[in-house]
């Protein structure tokens, strides 16, 4: 057990599979779901997937460790926690610099993705009209959307964009889901909502996995996931699966060090930070085979980028008998991914409010998700009435985005590299060896073998992420 009792006084998780349970859901969201089908589409499939899957198991994997182990030995928030580890190994404060950086991360974070996640909240909303009405017709199976042309369906996309009173409400429902969870607390909150959601999560990945192998281009899509074609490996590829890597399993955005930290002293961190790994990585290859069947069945594009889980798949639904049904089910599982994720994000930063200003978490959780609301208020309106907003015009590479993609570019792009890279660095070149021995659980060779990883493999792979992201003329 990691019971709240072995947490010097902090609330902790009830058990080892709450917390698998909420670290997986921190690190499962919209980028397995969403882009790294995405990525594989536009990457040429099998050799994208096989580059993605060494950089989990060297980038990934040690960073995921690292983050969870500085969380249970500096028992509070990103910030404080790294400053603690750094005290406890005789060495300056300031290494808590970068767990400040992951905070402030996952708060701008927070504020876009609550409009995203939005998105999917109106499309199922869209799905339960879609169903009640073949359901009335007396025909549960039948597709989505009957009668309406391919541009009547990836319409509903600009259509949503334009409304920003829909995109504001829908992007208000969700943070005040994704508050009240926070505000319950570790137990009754976080760790309840992700007993109840990634189970149902799970099932729905696997039911509509299933589906599409039945009545969707399976075999075809095996092929293209799988089958390796290194033509198509260029070194953008290769700087996307690094970057894919590092940010679909929540690094750099204090989730995993603030979730750590609520950890008990009894739990081997290096076979449970391989299981979140795992996991993650197999809801990435197996949203592949849940996408690209049914994509793939009715003649649509796989790298159709990332209007392929919003208009394409809407298509698809079209076609396809129980469209109405399957399109259902996984805009649901998408608010679930996305939820889930959420919940972490805003958990970092309400953390340090607790341990920092002394707020009581019901009062802590509604003043940070109310801040990101606001700022999420002008992403929603970047689309519409501030569509000619450009935030970040003097900076080159973001020049041209709108609020809500200068807000994503700014933290994918310098932030989570840069707290990944501080981590790294911290863990690799400055932690004590007994306390990382200590947290740990490994000696000898497979001791020897994370210090590498961290010290030497992690740092140059996050800085060419960070430096590619900086200027991406050199990839070119």
């Amino acid at each position: 057990m990691a019971g709240a009792g072995s947490t010097a006084g902090r609330e902790g998780w009830s058990s080892r599979s709450a917390f698998l349970m909420a670290a997986i859901g921190a690190a499962v969201g919209l980028g397995n779901i969403w882009r790294f089908p995405t990525l594989a589409g536009e990457n040429g499939g099998g050799a994208f997937v096989l580059v993605y899957i060494a950089c989990v198991a060297l980038l990934g994997l040690p960073l995921v460790l690292s983050e969870v182990m500085i969380g249970r030995a500096g028992r509070s928030d990103a910030a404080t926690s790294i400053a603690n580890v750094a005290s406890q190994s005789g060495k300056s404060r300031r290494w808590g610099m970068f767990g400040g950086v992951e905070i402030l991360a996952a708060f701008l974070i927070l504020s876009f993705y609550s409009v995203v996640a939005g998105w999917a909240l109106h499309y199922v909303i869209v799905m339960i009209f879609e169903l009640g009405e073949v359901v009335g017709q007396g025909s549960p199976f039948a597709p989505a959307f009957a009668g309406d042309s391919q541009d009547a369906i990836t319409g509903r996309m600009g259509e949503l964009f334009a409304n920003p009173g829909e995109l504001i409400l829908m992007h208000a429902l969700f943070m005040a889901v994704t508050v009240m969870i926070v505000a319950g607390g570790v137990h009754n909150g976080i760790e309840r909502a992700a007993g109840i959601m990634m189970p149902a999560f799970f099932v729905l990945l696997a039911g509509i996995t299933i589906y599409g192998a039945f009545t969707g281009a399976f075999a075809e899509a095996v092929t293209f996931l799988f089958t390796p074609d290194f033509s198509r490996l260029t070194p953008v590829a290769v700087n996307e699966a690094l970057g894919q890597a590092l940010f679909s399993l929540s690094l750099g955005s204090a989730a995993l060090i603030t979730y750590g930290a609520y950890l008990g002293d009894d739990l081997k961190l290096a076979p449970t930070a391989g299981m979140i790994a795992l996991a993650d990585t197999c809801v990435a290859l197996m949203s592949g085979l849940m996408i690209f069947p049914i994509v793939l069945a009715v003649g649509l594009d796989p790298a159709a980028g990332p209007v392929l889980v919003f208009q394409s798949l809407p298509i698809a639904f079209a076609q396809m008998p129980g469209g109405a049904l399957i399109g259902f089910l996984f805009f649901i599982l998408i608010f679930f991914a996305a939820l889930t994720s959420s919940i972490s994000l805003l958990e970092g930063p309400t953390a340090l409010v607790i341990d920092r200003v002394g707020l009581r978490r019901r009062i802590a959780a509604p003043l940070v998700g109310g801040a990101a609301f606001l700022i999420g208020i002008a992403c929603a309106l970047g689309y519409n009435v501030w569509s000619d907003v450009r935030p970040l015009s003097f900076w080159p590479i973001f020049a041209e985005n709108d609020i809500l993609d200068s807000i994503d570019g700014l933290t994918g792009k310098v932030m989570l590299p840069l707290a990944a890279l501080g981590v790294s660095l911290f863990t690799g070149w400055r932690m004590d060896r007994g306390l990382m021995a200590a947290q740990t659980g490994l000696s000898g060779a497979r001791l020897a073998l994370f210090r590498g990883l961290i010290a030497w493999v992690a740092p140059v792979a996050v800085a060419l992420i960070l430096l590619f992201g900086l200027f991406p003329g050199l990839l070119v």
